[in-house]
């Protein structure tokens, strides 16, 4: 599955894009951006894979926002620009952009982009597991900082984490351990491990699901292999993904 961020300012485009997402069965859509600051600020809280990205927005432009982000550690998304006006294609490859598509969309260019962001994603997860294979990734260990020292903790023990009173705590099979990092930081270290995001508020150890119930609107809850039998919330589009999942 690809987590797919837009960022568009004309309410209009913004729906036809959402449109042609929402039809793809491998598609998980954050929450939109309207502007290059508020882009910055969603991709912090989401980390998507991929951002569709209007090279011209209020504020920041498309360009200065995708370099922005560029900075950031950590692997970056890849970036899909889209603009009624095409001088701006070699500006965009600068920053080594996936595609460029034009306004109003052609629905058959934009599935051949598809397919250059699922080959791409494709070549990025078997880079990212020949690394794992030559660093003996399953017996990594990760290094947490619970703020007076520094806690050596297998990927394998962490059954959930959730933040609470800006502290994250992360469930382990013997104790809960408090850190200042976020969810997002603890999430991209355990990048290439079987985590999976429920709920905003929520990672969660997949292989520690015990059974996934029905909720309501369209929700459901797992419920998790712990002694608490912890039950967790699992949003409508989360659902769609965690069954993804289950199916391969």
């Amino acid at each position: 599955m690809m987590r797919v961020l837009i960022a568009e300012d004309e309410q209009l485009v913004r729906e036809e894009l959402i449109y042609l997402l929402e039809r793809e069965e491998d598609v998980t859509l954050c929450p939109e951006a309207t502007t290059g600051d508020e882009l910055i600020t969603l991709y912090k809280e989401n980390r998507p894979d991929v951002i569709f990205l209007d090279v011209q927005m209020p504020g920041k432009s498309g360009i200065e926002a995708a370099k922005e982000i560029l900075k950031d550690e950590g692997n970056p998304p890849l970036f899909i620009f889209t603009t009624a006006y095409d001088e701006y294609a070699v500006e965009a490859f600068e920053i080594e952009a996936v595609d460029y598509l034009l306004k109003p969309y052609d629905e058959r260019r934009f599935q051949e982009t598809m397919k250059r962001l699922r080959k791409k994603l494709a070549q990025q997860e078997k880079e990212s597991k020949e690394m794992r294979l030559k660093q003996n990734s399953r017996t990594e260990k990760l290094l947490i900082d619970d703020g007076e020292k520094m806690i050596v903790l297998s990927p394998e023990s962490i059954y959930y984490a959730v933040p609470n009173n800006r502290m994250l705590e992360i469930h382990t099979e013997q104790k809960v351990i408090y850190s200042r990092m976020t969810l997002q930081e603890l999430e991209k270290k355990l990048k290439g491990y079987p985590f999976f995001r429920p709920h905003r508020s929520y990672l969660v150890n997949i292989e520690q699901i015990q059974e996934i119930t029905p909720w309501f609107n369209g929700t459901s809850n797992i419920k998790l292999k712990d002694k608490k039998k912890t039950v967790i919330p699992v949003s409508r589009s989360a659902k769609r993904v965690l069954f993804k999942i289950f199916e391969r």
